[in-house]
């Protein structure tokens, strides 16, 4: 784990689930999330206005209902975003995260269709069933836009390091030609951002980009904002963030969010201490048994030699000569003179 520190700051810790959506996740922290999202897509795209959707209408059971999307958002100009943090590494991680933008991708199509189908059901006044709706539509016109989609973004914050990934902070990921590198479809965008390889210091960002990353990753530990950072987004950060402001309902929930995560990091803590002893005694124990084996080979192969030298003596001692010897003890006629000699 990377310089786990338990300490309570005087900002709430973005890692949990409930600081995340204390800054980022309410109406009065929509510009900053706005302003995060543009600077993770500069030069791709530019966020004017988003509204935030309800997670649990886009749950499959109550049972995914806390963990599917943190934030599930939509532009002003038709963009899904699906933003994320994960504090712990789990299994099948990335393959999860592919699960949620295929089905919000595939809810675009149902909802395109759901609304095709309620307009033309005030227009003839008489609800239509799935195949008077298909029917009732012009083949060509029908078949190329109900498949039309907005471009599903996926950001993730990953407080962990994900082996499937490189072991860098930044990866992007696009649909693309495997040969050529060229995107085939721009729809569909995924970003997954491992805060354990950000390594800068705050004299070192010079973008307002490096900067929030730099905040989001150390805040938790501060009791004042640094005097280096003066845009007006951080004041605003500080706002949102600072635990004194919470409402007795928000700090409530935060503590004992906070609580689940100091468990969870001493947890892993522990598991990944255990494993290093569990390796080190096995390592320990292999180097035992291979130090027996090698003085085992050692002793034999000593003993071997000691019996031809033996051998050789005797046969020398018939009247053999030493090309004799050497074929029958397999020493060769060097170390039979050498060795029947001393």
């Amino acid at each position: 784990m990377d310089n786990m520190d338990l300490t309570c700051g005087h900002f709430v810790n973005p890692f949990t689930d409930i600081g995340f959506k204390i800054i980022f996740g309410q109406p009065a922290s929509k510009e900053l999330l706005i302003t995060l999202l543009n600077e993770l897509l500069a030069g791709e795209h530019r966020i004017e206005n988003l509204i935030f959707l309800d997670k649990e209408n886009h749950s499959d059971s109550m049972a995914d209902a806390g963990i599917i999307y943190d934030l599930y958002c939509l532009t002003d100009t038709g963009e899904y975003i699906i933003v994320e943090m994960q504090n712990r590494f789990h299994s099948s991680f990335l393959d999860r995260t592919l699960f949620y933008m295929c089905r919000a991708i595939g809810r675009q199509v149902e909802n395109l269709r759901e609304k095709r189908r309620k307009e033309r059901e005030l227009q003839t006044g008489k609800p239509e069933t799935e195949e008077d709706f298909l029917l009732s539509e012009p083949m060509q016109e029908n078949y190329g836009s109900r498949y039309k989609l907005s471009t599903v973004y996926g950001i993730f914050l990953m407080n962990f390091r994900e082996p499937g990934l490189e072991e860098k902070f930044r990866t992007d990921t696009v649909i693309a030609d495997r040969e050529s590198g060229k995107v085939v479809n721009p729809h569909f965008r995924q970003i997954f951002l491992q805060f354990p390889y950000f390594t800068k210091e705050l004299k070192d960002c010079e973008t307002l980009y490096d900067k929030l990353i730099y905040t989001l990753k150390n805040m938790q530990h501060w009791n004042r904002m640094p005097d280096a950072l003066k845009e007006q987004v951080f004041s605003r950060l500080e706002e949102l963030a600072a635990v004194a402001n919470l409402s007795l309902e928000d700090r409530i929930a935060y503590d004992k969010a906070l609580d689940r995560y100091r468990v969870s990091r001493i947890v892993e803590e522990d598991a990944r201490e255990a494993g290093w002893k569990k390796g080190l005694a096995e390592g320990l124990a292999e180097g035992r048994a291979e130090g027996r084996a090698e003085g085992r080979a050692e002793g034999l192969a000593e003993g071997q030699a000691k019996e031809k030298v033996a051998i050789a003596r005797n046969l020398k001692s018939l009247g053999l000569s030493t090309a004799q010897i050497a074929q029958a003890t397999g020493l060769t006629e060097e170390e039979v003179e050498s060795t029947v000699n001393n």
